[in-house]
């Protein structure tokens, strides 16, 4: 059987550098009737040529990815979401990952979105949507807050150290708990503009602050956590530092030691490498 259209389109795709697309724009390019068209893009699949993250979009395989079963997330999440017309940053642990935080290996690919998405699972990766309401979205999705991921096949728009340190006090049981957390913050804490710090977290719940700040000076960046005081002095009750741990009895509560300044129920040994 000779090389079909598909494969030809496919071909001439990754020739001009680009390892997606979708069903509409190969049905525009291949005069194929819709059945005909399922057909081969199947085929193409089960040839592990192509792989479809979501419905009617698709990565184009390069023998490199076959193995992994789709090529790093970081290589088509910006043209995966221009598809689904969403805006997105890269997140927590990867985004941690690029402002040189090492000691966490991102085993999941989180993104961070103003939509309930379901994540996706493709060979060997897994790509979780994070959600964040959308009037905080827009607050802090800001290309000034935003850096980029450089790939072989373009970029990724990645949270900046400032929105990655305030994502990872928000999402922290996704982030391989508090002790995760706290060793991303001491390792890119010192890089945050202060100010900028203190202008993002104005968009983010006050317990989420107090736990970056406390999480901030206890890793002795203590000029990025000075610039948070000024939620913590706002704060009216102490709040777990993690209120994943339960239960959080109230009788229990006296037990544990409390952080004046920042209001927080010591709930939890933080440790951190140095």
């Amino acid at each position: 059987m000779g090389m079909s259209s598909l494969d030809r389109f496919v071909d001439n795709r990754l020739i001009q550098g680009r390892a997606t697309f979708s069903r509409e724009e190969a049905q525009s390019a291949l005069d194929l009737k819709p059945d005909a068209l399922t057909a081969a893009l199947t085929r193409l699949t089960k040839k592990h040529r192509l792989a479809s993250p979501r419905k009617g979009f698709y990565l184009i395989l390069r023998p490199e990815d076959q193995l992994a079963g789709a090529p790093d997330p970081a290589q088509w999440i910006e043209p995966l979401m221009t598809y689904l017309g969403l805006e997105y940053r890269v997140s927590m642990l990867r985004a941690a990952a690029f402002h040189g935080s090492s000691h966490q290996a991102a085993m999941v690919f989180q993104v961070i979105v103003p939509k309930q998405l379901r994540d996706i699972e493709l060979g060997r990766h897994r790509v979780q949507f994070l959600y964040q309401a959308p009037n905080t979205f827009g607050k802090v999705n800001r290309h000034a807050d935003l850096d980029q991921i450089k790939t072989s096949a373009g970029f990724a728009k990645v949270s900046g150290v400032e929105l990655t340190l305030l994502d990872c006090a928000r999402y922290f049981h996704k982030a391989a708990g508090i002790n995760g957390v706290a060793q991303v913050i001491k390792d890119i804490g010192g890089k945050a503009d202060a100010r900028k710090l203190a202008k993002l977290a104005a968009a983010y719940e006050n317990s989420c602050i107090r736990r970056l700040g406390y999480l901030l000076e206890r890793t002795h960046h203590t000029r990025q956590a000075s610039a948070l005081e000024t939620f913590a002095k706002k704060a009216k009750t102490a709040v777990p530092l993690d209120p994943s741990v339960k239960p959080l009895i109230e009788s229990l509560a006296g037990q544990y030691d409390r952080d004046q300044r920042w209001k927080l129920i010591l709930n939890e040994q933080v440790e951190v490498d140095f």
